[in-house]
């Protein structure tokens, strides 16, 4: 089984989510604006929520972290490195934080720099790649500032609210993450 250790930074801990993330995670996606950033429009019953859980925990493919405080374990969000495709080290990103008020306050970044580190260093990918929605520049500007570079656009890849919307791609590659440790230190 793929290990999937604690990873703690300054502000949030990282945990791998287990079966009793359920209710809080089913709890998120009653968050309009989460659910709006990350592009989700299908519902979910707890039950769903609950065998996610279950086998995200289980996953050799994929790592699902839940977003926590130092002094609090209850889940805030997650961050996931999935589709993990072992013969050419590359896997996909996302994100979701619980809740608009959890925004700006720096834990998706730091999120984003513990799972990224976590995926280079410690399960030695190659390349780490992500969508963003074109009416998410925050979400864009973070991903800048941790490093990954816009590849392309996935034009009208998403129906909301009868608008037709962009998908931003993005990635980071081994050696740009590396060059980016090397001049922080």
């Amino acid at each position: 089984m793929l290990e999937k250790p604690i990873l703690t930074g300054e502000k949030i801990i990282l945990r791998p989510i287990t079966v009793d993330d359920a209710q809080a995670m089913f709890a998120s996606l009653a968050d309009a604006e989460s659910m709006r950033l990350t592009g989700t429009q299908q519902t979910f019953t707890l039950a769903q929520v609950q065998q996610h859980c279950q086998r995200v925990a289980q996953a050799d493919d994929r790592v699902d972290y839940a977003i926590t405080l130092p002094s609090d374990s209850t889940y805030l969000g997650e961050v996931v490195l999935n589709d993990i495709d072992w013969t050419n080290r590359s896997a996909s990103f996302r994100i979701a934080l619980a809740s608009e008020k959890l925004f700006g306050q720096g834990y998706g970044t730091e999120a984003t720099r513990l799972i990224v580190d976590f995926g280079f260093r410690t399960l030695k990918l190659h390349r780490i790649e992500l969508e963003v929605y074109d009416f998410n520049p925050r979400a864009q500007h973070v991903y800048e500032k941790v490093g990954f570079v816009r590849e392309g656009v996935r034009r009208d890849a998403l129906l909301w609210n009868g608008r037709y919307q962009n998908a931003i791609l993005m990635s980071i590659l081994e050696a740009e993450y590396n060059q980016l440790i090397q001049a922080t230190n």
